[in-house]
């Protein structure tokens, strides 16, 4: 088995979501072979108190958590990604910028939990619904053995996960 540690980027337009609980998400699930990070193309400046709670619930340290910019990683001082994910539809539409490395994308769509109206209660649920869908994909992902493919069988791998649907994915029908 490989030492090496994968840097992977997820993507959203506001980074305050989807976005934040997917880096959470590859830092715990990967367990040290993956160095999550997140950004948007126009960060919303903070991070979604629901997708925080979701995070600190699974155990992961939020203090550092925060809504940034996808330019912090377009420049040659940003860590070299292998893997660039967007996780909304709107930031997959995007041109993205000029990423260092020749890092591998793919998209996996989710529903935006912060857009849901509804009681504290009920978003509570959907941003717990669209968290386990999350971490379905990540976990598939990560249980991959990338030491042993090459660049085309990840890159074939990463689209499959992102074309299956959340809920099938989830074991729900």
């Amino acid at each position: 088995m490989s030492d090496k540690v994968y840097s992977v980027l997820i993507l959203c337009t506001g980074n305050s979501a989807r976005s934040i609980m997917a880096e959470a998400l590859f830092n715990i699930l990967g367990k040290g072979r993956f160095r999550a990070y997140s950004a948007g193309s126009h960060p919303a400046g903070k991070v979604n108190p629901f997708a925080a709670e979701r995070c600190a619930a699974f155990g992961y340290d939020t203090s550092n958590l925060r809504s940034k910019s996808w330019d912090e990683f377009a420049s040659p001082e940003a860590p070299q990604m292998d893997f660039v994910i967007t996780v909304c539809d709107q930031a997959a539409g995007e041109t993205c910028p000029f990423w260092p490395g020749t890092p591998l994308t793919a998209h996996w769509g989710f529903e935006d939990p912060a857009a849901f109206v509804g009681s504290d209660e009920a978003k509570r649920h959907e941003f717990d619904k669209v968290f386990r869908q999350i971490m379905n994909r990540v976990m598939q992902f990560v249980n991959l053995p990338l030491h042993m493919l090459d660049h085309a069988a990840i890159h074939r791998e990463m689209r499959a996960i992102g074309e299956r649907a959340p809920e099938i994915a989830n074991g729900q029908h």
